[in-house]
């Protein structure tokens, strides 16, 4: 409470101030009156004025302001120019007085605020007087605490920091001491060759003094001298594993066994036949061995290498295993890692509550971090400093030193184990591990030295094979020998692309090449073969030994291969004469017996030698093409007079050619199946080939019966062109005609089926008809039953007579009134 004398001082001021002041409804009005015409006072005052940037120092402004014409007094205009001068004097008066009014009058608004923060400056004084008085009472209140409470502890704390900064200074002493012993303690860890303990001591060295011994003076080149032990190590190691890698890949691969170059050596010097004073070099040497023991050297070469690489991949599974191993160790510490976090950040949400708890209890936030994280962290760099060589651990008064725990936790070095394959652990820093991603790349390195490995194997086995190749040796090699040879590169291609999971080119590609080589004299050899036999050939129907039977007999069995000879049999079967096919007869000549055993050859080496499928199936396009033009050229185009000596081309020669040709299309869709099952399904479109080959024989079989029927009716137009209706009967011509039909028979029937002669004998007929018909049309025989008429009809009854009682022909429509005119 004021005192009264103050409270009626005060009240009498406030009735002054209403009794000064008017009432509030005069008031409004009376203000609204006057701002009206403050308002339209200042309109007077040019906007010059009122700006807020408006300065006279600017030379625009101030020429507005002031126009230069009004001080202008030359000329004879100085009276008018002085009284311009003066009224603009006047007109700038004027604008200061309307400011200064409205100035008063808006300080005049105001004097109800102005005289009330005068009264409460009276009131305020009294406030600060008494809050300075209670601010006096309490610094005297904390002085006494400050003196009593505090003064002791804050000594306390200050006796504490002290210590623990000469705990620091200790503590980074001892660092240091152990930091000196690095060199030495690297030195006798290279000396037993602990690569790995003196790699990961440096690392912690270098991570030590870059954290917590930076900027010593007094170890400004430890840090370079640790670098060069790095590199020293590096190369330490490097021939170590260079040394070991030697000794490994040439021990004996077996026992008694020695390398290539003494395998080759060996080889040769076992040899009678190679006068090694005489032939120097070893490439020469080796290709004066014969095939049996040039491809025993070989397997022999390939056994070495399949071993080679299986000790190399033993090796590397050694190192991959290990990268493996630590990928997963990395895999599973980031696992532990986020559950870690995701622990930690559970733990800073309850924090503040535990704070809270604490200041309740009347303890320090800083005693509250310092017990639950001080203590971990101290445990760890205990850790850390025995996993050093000669480091001793901290003393135990650290426990509470977060300065000290803090730099050591950071060069702190985790350890993890990784287990591989025969027990063996792997300790791995965590300063020495690499990333994520150059283990990867380190795996595939890994896998891709086996595959260099490989290919060298393969390259060395591509200078062998070429080295003996030079002389043409292996195009010689007969089938057998070549096949032989190919499954055996095959097989080694396959244990190499199992043993390293890829396939190598170099081999495989030598090996094409000289398969499509032994293709080229394979095909050319049976071609040749093929030409000398048609060359030779009489067109004469041949025995069909057993051998040939057997071989159609296996075709039919759905083996479509040569037959293995049987050994021990005594008993020898007597050739047949023609030969059996799914139970017909083929009369055929010995050359079409041999092209079966020429196709079947190539279907077998199809078999044998899979990657030339392609190759063969144009070749023996080829072959079957060549032998149906050849024989065409023989046969129809009678060139077998000039190259064998026949006197003419009979029609048994033709017949026997037309059955070869049935033989050999028998065989095609056999041969195509056979193909196709071995073609990829994108190159089916060359089965088109035996389609064009198929089409090609049977335009052949239809010109050779053709042919057959030209032979006749060629006769025919002779004989009965010469034929006249008389007596005898049967006439001459007639009897001729039949015995030319007889021959004909008996040349075909044994070489054709029954069918094929009888639509053959129907189509003689007709062309007999077609010239019977057209010499009774000359002559004016007509079917009138007359004398001629009796004669023409006794000498066809005679011809169909004859013709009926040739075998096979008995049920034979000859349909003879066709002969005959039909009347009009």
């Amino acid at each position: 409470m004021l005192p009264t004398t103050n409270r009626s001082k005060r009240e009498k001021i406030h009735e002054r101030c209403k009794n000064i002041c008017p009432p509030k409804d005069t008031f409004e009005r009376t203000l609204l009156h006057t701002h009206d015409k403050s308002r339209t006072d200042l309109e007077q005052v040019p906007k010059i004025f009122m700006k807020p940037d408006f300065a006279l120092d600017d030379s625009l402004t101030f020429n507005s302001v002031l126009p230069w014409s009004h001080f202008n007094t030359a000329g004879g205009k100085g009276n008018r120019d002085a009284a311009s001068s003066k009224l603009l004097q006047e007109k700038l008066s004027h604008y200061l007085d309307i400011v200064e009014v409205n100035i008063a009058h808006q300080i005049s608004l105001r004097s109800e605020a102005f005289f009330h923060a005068m009264t409460s400056q009276h009131e305020l004084q009294d406030y600060l007087k008494k809050t300075s008085q209670a601010v006096k009472m309490l610094r005297d209140k904390i002085a006494q605490i400050d003196k009593v409470m505090c003064e002791g502890s804050l000594h306390i704390l200050r006796l504490a920091l002290t210590r623990n900064n000469c705990v620091k200074v200790y503590n980074k002493l001892k660092l240091m001491a152990t930091v000196h012993q690095t060199q030495p303690t690297v030195q006798v860890l290279l000396s037993t060759s602990e690569f790995v303990g003196a790699l990961d001591l440096i690392a912690t060295t270098q991570e030590v003094l870059q954290q917590e011994l930076q900027g010593i003076h007094s170890f400004r080149h430890l840090g370079s001298q640790l670098c060069e032990l790095e590199k020293l190590i590096d190369k330490m190691m490097i021939a170590e594993f260079s040394t070991y890698s030697h000794s490994d890949l040439n021990r004996p691969l077996e026992d008694d066994c020695q390398v290539l170059e003494e395998c080759v050596i060996n080889k040769v010097s076992q040899t009678e036949e190679i006068d090694t004073d005489v032939v120097v070099k070893l490439a020469d040497q080796m290709r004066m061995l014969n095939f049996p023991q040039w491809f025993d050297l070989l397997k022999d070469i390939f056994s070495k290498f399949t071993i080679f690489l299986q000790r190399v991949k033993a090796t590397l599974n050694i190192i991959h295993s290990v990268v493996l191993s630590v990928l997963d160790k990395n895999q599973r510490t980031r696992e532990l890692e986020e559950i870690s976090q995701q622990k930690n950040a559970a733990k800073d949400n309850s924090l503040d509550t535990e704070v809270a708890y604490l200041i309740h209890e009347g303890m320090f936030i800083s005693d509250a971090f310092g017990e639950g994280e001080l203590t971990p962290i101290a445990v760890d760099t205990t850790s850390q400093r025995n996993a050093s060589p000669n480091s001793e651990p901290c003393s135990s008064d650290s426990v509470s030193e977060p300065e000290c725990t803090t730099d050591s936790s950071s060069s702190k070095e985790h350890t993890s184990s990784s287990a591989i394959p025969g027990g063996v652990d792997i300790m791995v820093s965590e300063d020495m591990k690499l990333t994520d991603s150059e283990l990867g790349k380190l795996a595939n390195n890994i896998q891709e030295l086996l595959y260099s490995a490989s290919d060298i194997c393969h390259d060395r086995a591509v200078k062998f094979l070429m080295s003996r190749a030079k002389d043409g040796f292996l195009e010689k090699l007969n089938s057998m020998e070549f096949i032989t040879l190919s499954r055996l590169m095959e097989t080694f291609i396959l244990d190499t692309e199992q043993i390293c999971g890829r396939k190598s080119m170099s081999l495989l590609g030598a090996l094409q090449s000289q398969a499509n080589k032994f293709v080229n004299r394979f095909h050319e050899e049976r071609k040749t073969k093929l030409s000398l036999l048609l060359d030779n050939e009489r067109w004469k129907q041949a025995d069909v030994p057993a051998e040939f039977q057997d071989l159609v007999d296996s075709i039919s069995d759905g083996k479509i291969a040569l037959p293995e000879k049987k050994s021990g049999t005594t008993e020898e079967r007597k050739p047949a004469e023609v030969l059996i096919v799914e139970g017909q007869q083929y009369a055929v000549v010995g050359t079409v017996l041999l092209l079966i055993r020429i196709i079947l050859e190539y279907c077998q080496c199809v078999d044998n030698i899979p990657s030339v499928t392609t190759d063969m199936l144009t070749r023996l396009s080829d072959l079957l093409k060549y032998f149906n033009s050849r024989s065409c050229q023989l046969v129809l185009g009678a060139g077998a007079l000039q190259v064998v000596g026949l006197k003419t081309i009979t029609t048994k020669n033709l017949a026997l050619s037309s059955r070869c040709l049935q033989l050999i299309v028998h065989y095609i869709p056999v041969i195509r199946a056979h193909f196709e099952a071995r073609l990829p399904p994108k190159q089916y479109s060359m089965l088109r080939h035996f389609d064009h080959i198929t089409k090609d024989y049977h335009d052949h079989i239809a010109e050779i019966s053709a042919k057959l029927v030209a032979i006749m009716d060629s006769l025919f137009d002779k004989l009965l062109s010469k034929y006249e209706v008389k007596a005898p009967v049967p006439s001459a011509c007639f009897r001729n005609i039949c015995k030319q039909m007889t021959k004909m028979h008996e040349a075909i029937f044994d070489l054709l089926p029954e069918e094929q002669t009888q639509m053959l004998f129907l189509r003689i007929n007709a062309s007999y008809k077609l010239h019977l018909k057209k010499q009774l049309s000359h002559l004016n025989v007509i079917n009138d039953g007359g004398p001629q008429n009796g004669l023409v009809t006794a000498d066809v009854a005679f011809y169909t007579g004859n013709l009926q009682a040739l075998k096979g022909l008995k049920d034979l429509d000859l349909n003879m009134a066709e002969i005959w005119e039909q009347k009009r």
